[in-house]
C-alpha cells in the first residue's frame, strides 16, 4: 500500500512549496541509485520520493490529493522511469549538465516535434602535415621553402557550395534551417522533458542541396596537389612544428579549412652541436699549441673567426663568445658560441720525435703540471657556464 506523500517527503501538510522542494532534493540526493549503490531499496525509495514530489509540487494535483487522497489522482499520467532513467531525471530536478543522450531542460509551455535553435557548424577541413629537412645553418638563420601537399581543395565549379552551377543550397524543410530537432514529453508536475537531436535530413547544417554539383558530387571539394610557401623562422629546432592556419584541406560547404603543420627535421652538423640556443664547437689543439699558445680559426656560422689559445691551455677548457649562437625563437638576442678545447695527443712518432719527448720529460718538473684549477671546476665550467 502506498504511503502518504507528505510522510514520504517528511513534511507537514501546511509546508510551503519551497519546503517541499527542499525535502525532495535531500531525499533524491540520498537515495539516487548512482549515489547509494549499497542500499538495495534505494531505487524504490527514489521512485517513491519522485512520485510524491510530482504530486505535491503542482498546486492543482496537491489540492486534489488533499481533498480526495489517491482517488483524486486517478487517470493522471505519472513519471515513466523506464523512459527517462534516473540520471536524466536527476539532471532535470537539479540542473545537471546535458550529458548522456539527452539535452534536458524544464519547460513550462507545451509542445511536440519541432525545430530548436543552433545549427551544427559546417564540417571543418582536414589538417595536413609535411616534413621539411633543414641544414643547421638554415635552422639558425631561417629559410624559405616550398612544400607540396595533397589535400582537399574548394571545387572550382560550385565554388564550394556543393550545388550544381546555377543553383544553390536551400533551407532544410524539416528543421527549417536550425539543424536540430526536438521531442517534448510531459513530466506531469515537473513540466516537460525535451530531447534534442541532429536533423536527419540536413545532418545539422540547416541547408540541403537538391541538385548536387556533378564535379564534386555535392561535397564542395576535390582532392588534389598544390604548393605552399613556408617561411621558416630563425631559431627553429629539430622536432618543432609550424602551424599555417587555413592552409590544410578545404572544409565542407561553408566550413573553414584545416591547418597545415610543418615538422622540422634538422640534419646533424659536422662541426657544431646545438644546445638550446647555444652552439658548441670542439677545437682540436696539438699538445705543442696548447702548451705554447697559438692563434687558430673557428668556423662560426655567421663568418669564420680567429681566437687565441693561451699558453698552458688544458683539455676541456672552454671559451664563450656571447651572441654568436642561435637567435632566440620568437624573442630577442642570441645564444652563445662555446668553444671547447680538445688537446690532441700525437701518434705514430718516429725515433727523433720520441727522443725529443724523452729529453723534455727529463727537463720537466712537477711545477710544469701544477693545475690552475681543479678538474671538477673545469667540468663545472663546461656544463654550467
Amino acid at each position: 500500500m502506498k504511503r502518504d506523500y507528505y510522510d514520504v517527503l517528511g513534511v507537514e501538510r501546511s509546508s510551503s512549496s519551497a519546503e517541499i522542494k527542499k525535502a525532495f532534493r535531500n531525499l533524491a540526493r540520498k537515495y539516487h541509485p548512482d549515489v547509494n549503490k549499497e542500499d538495495a531499496e534505494a531505487e524504490a525509495k527514489f521512485k517513491e520520493a519522485a512520485e510524491a514530489y510530482e504530486v505535491l509540487s503542482d498546486a492543482d494535483t496537491r489540492a486534489a490529493y488533499d481533498h480526495y487522497g489517491f482517488d483524486g489522482l486517478k487517470g493522471r499520467p505519472m513519471i515513466d522511469f523506464d523512459q527517462f532513467g534516473f540520471s536524466d531525471l536527476f539532471n532535470v530536478f537539479f540542473g545537471g549538465g546535458g550529458g548522456g543522450m539527452f539535452d534536458s531542460v524544464l519547460r513550462d509551455a507545451g509542445g511536440a516535434w519541432g525545430a530548436t535553435t543552433g545549427s551544427a557548424p559546417a564540417p571543418r577541413g582536414d589538417d595536413v602535415e609535411v616534413r621539411v629537412e633543414l641544414e643547421l645553418r638554415e635552422a639558425v638563420f631561417g629559410a624559405s621553402r616550398e612544400v607540396e601537399i595533397t589535400a582537399d581543395a574548394v571545387c572550382e565549379d560550385c565554388k564550394g557550395s556543393g550545388a550544381k552551377a546555377g543553383t544553390g543550397r536551400e533551407t532544410c524543410p524539416q528543421c527549417k534551417g536550425s539543424g536540430r530537432m526536438r521531442e517534448v514529453s510531459s513530466l506531469g508536475g515537473f513540466g516537460q522533458f525535451i530531447r534534442t537531436s541532429t536533423c536527419s535530413i540536413c545532418r545539422g547544417q540547416g541547408t540541403i542541396v537538391k541538385e548536387p554539383c556533378p564535379t564534386c558530387r555535392g561535397t564542395g571539394k576535390r582532392r588534389g596537389n598544390r604548393k605552399v610557401k613556408v617561411e621558416i623562422p630563425a631559431g627553429i629546432a629539430d622536432g618543432q612544428r609550424l602551424r599555417l592556419g587555413g592552409e590544410g584541406g578545404a572544409g565542407g560547404p561553408g566550413g573553414r579549412p584545416g591547418d597545415l603543420y610543418v615538422l622540422m627535421r634538422v640534419a646533424v652538423d659536422d662541426h657544431f652541436i646545438r644546445d638550446g640556443d647555444d652552439l658548441i664547437y670542439r677545437l682540436d689543439v696539438t699538445i705543442v699549441d696548447a702548451a705554447l699558445g697559438a692563434k687558430m680559426g673557428v668556423p662560426a656560422l655567421d663568418g669564420d673567426m680567429e681566437i687565441t689559445v693561451a699558453a698552458g691551455t688544458q683539455p676541456g677548457d672552454m671559451k664563450v663568445y656571447k651572441n654568436r649562437g642561435v637567435p632566440v625563437l620568437q624573442g630577442y638576442g642570441r645564444g652563445d658560441l662555446k668553444v671547447i678545447v680538445n688537446v690532441v695527443v700525437p701518434r705514430h712518432l718516429n725515433a727523433e720525435q720520441k727522443e725529443l719527448l724523452k729529453q723534455f720529460k727529463k727537463l720537466s718538473s712537477a711545477r710544469n703540471y701544477v693545475p690552475d684549477e681543479s678538474f671538477v671546476e673545469r667540468v663545472r665550467a663546461v656544463f654550467y657556464q
